[in-house]
């Protein structure tokens, strides 16, 4: 069979394979409410398959027919697949992700990847900042992490001149601000707190960072830090509906602390007042 066109080309995509007339399914995961993400020419092989694929957008969904020669071929896949089948799917597209020059840069040496424009690493890492939100919104956090890290982690560059400078503090921002939230979903509050503190250093007024280490602080009881920080969101986001709520819950929460507080002291004295 040909190769692959684009063997780095990422798609999330819901599919059904049936034999004859739409009457035998053989492979699925259309039922699956959250289906991985798969690459063309290494999780998705069919040569068949993957034109129809990459002549669909986002959100598009098809019925495919595919002559023996596109997918199965004289022998077959037994025993699900006869000899020179003509196999059917039905397919629908959530989501292209294209990660060849991603691929393709964490390939290059250290050396390599130091003297490639800049414009082409605050691509890649944009590139695996929106793996990160994808696989976030799939809530599979840990993975999350390690795509937003590995975006990072190619952003330590300094650079001579403040328009480039500003371009890659702006990228490590919206990390940042990414990471402290997938730690908070990792109930990892020590952590989101570190990375909404270093979004604040490259921006004091952000209000999201600030909402970020007041949630973190929250979650870690420390009651007073979570305050200041809200009430400098709050600040900056008088009208923000998320950071009203939260200081309505901390208001609730050290109510519920000063209670437990008051009648621990009560039992510790009781002994000696009877």
């Amino acid at each position: 069979f040909p190769s692959s066109p684009l063997p780095t080309l990422g798609c999330t995509v819901k599919y059904s394979g049936y034999l004859g007339n739409w009457n035998k399914l053989f492979c699925s995961n259309w039922n699956s409410k959250y289906p991985r993400l798969m690459k063309l020419g290494k999780d998705i092989t069919l040569w068949g398959l993957e034109l129809g694929l990459l002549s669909m957008t986002k959100g598009e969904s098809a019925l495919l027919v595919l002559a023996p020669g596109y997918a199965y071929g004289p022998r077959g896949c037994p025993p699900s697949i006869p000899p020179n089948t003509t196999v059917l799917f039905k397919v629908e597209v959530l989501d292209f992700i294209d990660s060849e020059e991603c691929d393709a840069f964490f390939e290059l040496t250290c050396e390599q990847q130091d003297r490639l424009p800049l414009e082409k690493v605050l691509k890649v890492a944009a590139t695996e900042r929106e793996f990160g939100n994808y696989f976030f919104y799939k809530q599979r956090f840990k993975i999350a992490k390690d795509r937003y890290k590995r975006a990072l982690s190619i952003l330590g560059r300094q650079s001579s001149s403040k328009a480039e400078q500003s371009q890659i503090n702006a990228s490590k921002l919206l990390l940042f601000l990414n990471l402290s939230l997938t730690y908070l979903k990792l109930e990892r509050a020590d952590r989101a707190l570190k990375y909404g503190q270093l979004a604040l250093e490259m921006d004091q007024g952000n209000a999201k960072a600030l909402f970020r280490c007041g949630q973190a602080c929250l979650y870690m009881r420390e009651y007073s830090k979570s305050r200041d920080f809200l009430a400098r969101a709050q600040c900056i986001q008088p009208f923000n509906r998320d950071i009203n709520n939260e200081l309505k819950k901390l208001a609730r929460y050290y109510k519920e602390h000063m209670e437990m507080e008051k009648e621990m002291c009560c039992q510790m004295f009781d002994p000696l007042n009877s």
